[in-house]
């Protein structure tokens, strides 16, 4: 098998000691045009973050004006499920073109299809984008760029063959991923939008907290919903995606599973999440399950801040890479312009609380928990951080590998860092 060897990226939100085996999980970024940078402040606006198979349009990118670094460090994310016969082979194709390239992130490749995220110089980034699509296998992938002030996302390059393209027990290998029918109907994030407003009018102007004609289904984790979520969709109870067991049979979680009661033939099912690909797979299983009404938001939640601005969504998305938390922001004018006309405290922002104590948090992003062994993904008000000395709880202070009390947007080195303390 070819690969590199290199670093695994811990999964930051378990409580797991961080010494153990980490498992990789799947990082999705937003539209560039306006981001959240390291220090939450806007960067220079870029030309464009979503699009085909169109070689004017990459050459457009490659060319603007607005970004004349060819150094600039840019995120990079694109998916795509179509059959690979010999995955592994094509991995070495993968890391032939890598040589001498600038390029950090996890790509995975499959006998299902592609899963990229990455992060490099524009030059180095780009290249590899305009290299995949030249393969008419590939050659309509969706692809969503972002910036990265700060340098690289992720630590190192992660290229290899890996069995199940997002991690989910039991892996993805037997599900019928290669069947556009057997995966959710895929909506433009225009279209989602008519059917989030419709289903949130329906819910306003009903008695019943329960939409039996209609479910808005958040695929993400717990903690993810925590910092952003579309308006009235209910937070997962699920703190890692693997996990997820939402309408099926076996699920020990009914009394929290939005699908449990739901007809299967009439329900309305709209699935999202940051960047579509988990729901593409997830739908798949409530699709085996009986579910016939399956809709998913086409490019995930980033997708629908380019195309749609904020309308409808309230709080940061939260990403799986070193930037943790991006502003939503209205990427088009005119977008920017319908949007001013909502009434102004129409969507709650006051959802994100202290895990702590339970207080409003004044900024929407994680922090993990000083005991080394803890590791936890957590929002936290500063009161509890200065109290706790940046853990989680109590019995964390204790805790025999204690890491300094980080300040402001700093992030924990690896573990490896620490292993004196």
């Amino acid at each position: 098998m070819s690969s590199f060897t290199v670093l695994n990226v811990a999964k930051p939100f378990l409580r797991e000691p961080i010494t153990s085996s980490p498992n990789i999980v799947t990082a999705f970024v937003p539209h560039p045009k306006i981001v959240a940078t390291g220090f939450n402040t806007r960067k220079r606006v870029f030309p464009l973050s979503c699009w085909k198979c169109n070689e004017n349009l990459l050459s457009s990118y490659a060319c603007s004006n607005e970004i004349d670094d060819e150094e600039e460090f840019i995120v990079v994310n694109f998916y795509r499920f179509v059959f690979i016969k010999d995955p592994e082979e094509e991995v070495s194709k993968h890391l032939s073109f890598m040589e001498g390239r600038d390029i950090h992130g996890r790509i995975y490749l499959s006998k299902q299809g592609i899963n990229a995220q990455y992060s490099g110089p524009k030059k180095d980034s780009l290249a590899y984008v305009k290299w995949v699509r030249e393969d008419c296998r590939f050659s309509g992938v969706l692809v969503q760029i972002s910036s990265a002030s700060n340098g690289h996302a992720f630590p190192r390059l992660k290229l290899r063959y890996k069995p199940s393209l997002v991690q989910l027990e039991g892996g993805i290998s037997h599900l019928p991923l290669l069947d556009p029918l057997m995966r959710a109907a895929p909506l433009a994030p225009s279209e989602w939008r008519k059917k989030l407003e419709a289903v949130n009018n329906a819910n306003k102007s009903s008695h019943e907290k329960f939409n039996p004609s209609c479910i808005l289904l958040d695929v993400r984790n717990g903690y993810e919903w925590d910092v952003g979520h579309f308006q009235g969709a209910q937070r997962p109870d699920v703190d890692c995606f693997r996990a997820t067991s939402f309408g099926q049979p076996e699920s020990e979680m009914i009394a929290s599973d939005p699908l449990a009661a739901v007809d299967k033939d009439r329900t309305d099912i709209l699935m999202y999440c940051t960047g579509g690909i988990r729901c593409d797979v997830y739908s798949a299983i409530l699709r085996k399950q009986g579910f016939r009404r399956l809709y998913t938001l086409k490019g995930g939640v980033s997708h629908y801040l380019e195309s749609e601005g904020s309308v409808g969504w309230v709080g940061n998305l939260f990403v799986f890479d070193a930037r943790l938390s991006l502003l939503p922001s209205t990427y088009d004018p005119a977008v920017e312009i319908e949007a001013s006309t909502i009434p102004e405290g129409s969507l709650d922002d006051s959802f994100a609380k202290c895990y702590i104590c339970g207080s409003q948090v004044s900024e929407l992003r994680h922090r993990n928990c000083a005991n080394l062994d803890c590791n936890l993904l957590f929002l936290c008000c500063a009161g509890c951080v200065k109290h706790l000395r940046g853990c989680c709880s109590i019995q964390c202070t204790s805790a025999r590998r204690l890491r300094p009390v980080l300040t402001g947007h700093q992030r924990y080195q690896k573990w490896h860092n620490y292993r004196d303390f």
